[in-house]
């Protein structure tokens, strides 16, 4: 739902400013690689160490790389297959370093085994869930399925959790319990996501092989 509704709002809002860098001199790739280590540098210094509030402001500030980088390459009219594999694995890279951060908290200054545990599922069920679908395209199925929680669904819930968590050094009594519920949240949608795809993919195989044992027999 997000990736539908809100990807297309910030898109166009971006437009602007992606022209500015493409006039600049500034190249997709350079924004993807810039945006990928300004979110690793917000989750793996900030969030170890409980400044979830400034850990978020600054991947917030550097998050729309994303969609930044992939305007420039339409203006540019160089989208190419390259550009999209080099922001797909560094998009797994950031997700990563997120809920890496996370689990460094909670194993450390954090204190919370189960929490560190849940944020490590949510790490590695993201990864797996991204590679469902990769995977099962790149064998010849479409996988049509829009799963419950997917990554701008985790990435949104979990940094508005963090972000105001944060709020709790503040001053803000009881808010940073938002963000172990909102890692709960992302460890149920992800595990939710993955069977979705698991059976799309197990339907759609049954259904292609069907096909190609009529397709076998009406050719005999």
């Amino acid at each position: 739902m997000l990736n539908k509704y809100a990807r297309a709002f910030f898109t166009r809002v971006l437009t602007p400013f992606a022209a500015f860098l493409i006039r600049r001199g500034v190249s997709p790739d350079t924004v993807t690689l810039i945006g990928t280590a300004g979110v690793m540098a917000g989750a793996l210094v900030f969030y170890p160490q409980g400044e979830f509030f400034w850990g978020t402001v600054v991947i917030t500030l550097f998050v729309f790389s994303d969609l930044v980088d992939g305007n420039m390459a339409r203006q540019l009219g160089r989208s190419s297959r390259w550009g999209a594999f080099l922001d797909s694995t560094l998009d797994r890279v950031a997700d990563g370093a997120i809920f890496g951060g996370f689990a460094l908290w909670y194993a450390g200054r954090g204190d919370d085994i189960v929490l560190c545990a849940v944020s490590i599922f949510c790490l590695a069920s993201g990864q797996v869930v991204s590679y469902t679908k990769a995977r099962g395209e790149s064998i010849g199925l479409p996988v049509a399925v829009n799963g419950l929680v997917e990554r701008a669904e985790r990435l949104v819930i979990s940094l508005v959790a963090a972000g105001f968590a944060g709020l709790h050094k503040f001053g803000v009594p009881g808010i940073q319990y938002l963000l172990p519920v909102a890692l709960w949240v992302v460890a149920v949608g992800s595990l939710v996501t993955l069977v979705q795809r698991v059976v799309t993919v197990r339907r759609e195989s049954a259904e292609a092989e069907a096909a190609a044992e009529h397709d076998n027999e009406a050719a005999t």
